[in-house]
């Protein structure tokens, strides 16, 4: 493969989304129970709202998913017990190979494009110390709709202005996969968990475990 460019997604490929799971012990003897069915809400819930045309940012995505997830699990939480599971989306851990694969790929022009909020980005961004390594950090909140929208990939050449059948298009879900390659990018899907391909027709131009994969298939 050979790209002139890398657009990362965030949550689940360069952050991991359950290190919010030993939060959640403050409120359940199973975190994660919470954690998944938080993520899946959190995601369903971008998909509706892109669909609908009804965009909130983010955070009160994912502040609704929190709630749904306590009420479908029965849980109890106070205000503030949901408040600290909200505020550890800011200090989500990277996955342990990230900072070093992001230096080894510095001649690269590299980027994230995340549903996130603008804050939460810079948060996580900053938590990790991974702003050395990155041209942008794009939100979808430009353009107030959700991934897999073709707008929201395309807010990727217009940033780093590299054409899209050059810019490689980083991600461990493969629903985004899938919508980044309809869109035109060379895709890397990070498929972590040996997860199976969706059946939507697209498949990525590359499959590796984890992102020290994507850094050798790169010649780095």
């Amino acid at each position: 493969m050979e790209v002139r460019g890398l657009l990362f997604d965030a949550y689940g490929t360069l952050f991991d989304v359950h290190s919010v799971v030993e939060g959640g012990r403050a409120i359940t003897a199973d975190p994660q129970a919470l954690s998944n069915v938080w993520r899946m809400k959190q995601l369903e819930y971008t998909w509706l709202r892109g669909l609908m045309g009804r965009y909130e940012d983010f955070w009160a995505v994912t502040e609704a998913a929190l709630t749904f997830a306590c009420r479908r699990l029965k849980l109890e939480a106070s205000p503030a017990q949901r408040a600290a599971l909200l505020q550890a989306y800011l200090r989500l851990d990277a996955f342990p190979e990230v900072r070093n694969v992001l230096e080894r790929l510095q001649e690269l022009p590299c980027a994230i494009l995340s549903n996130g909020a603008p804050r939460m980005l810079e948060a996580a961004v900053t938590h990790a110390g991974l702003g050395a390594f990155l041209r942008a950090v794009i939100s979808v909140d430009a353009v107030r709709t959700f991934k897999p929208a073709p707008e929201v990939y395309a807010l990727g050449p217009q940033r780093l202005g590299i054409p899209k059948e050059a810019l490689g298009f980083v991600s461990s879900n493969c629903w985004d996969v899938v919508g980044a390659k309809a869109y035109g990018f060379p895709v890397i899907w990070v498929n972590r968990g040996g997860a199976p391909l969706e059946e939507l027709g697209l498949a990525p131009d590359l499959e590796v475990h984890d992102l020290d994969g994507l850094a050798r298939a790169l010649g780095r």
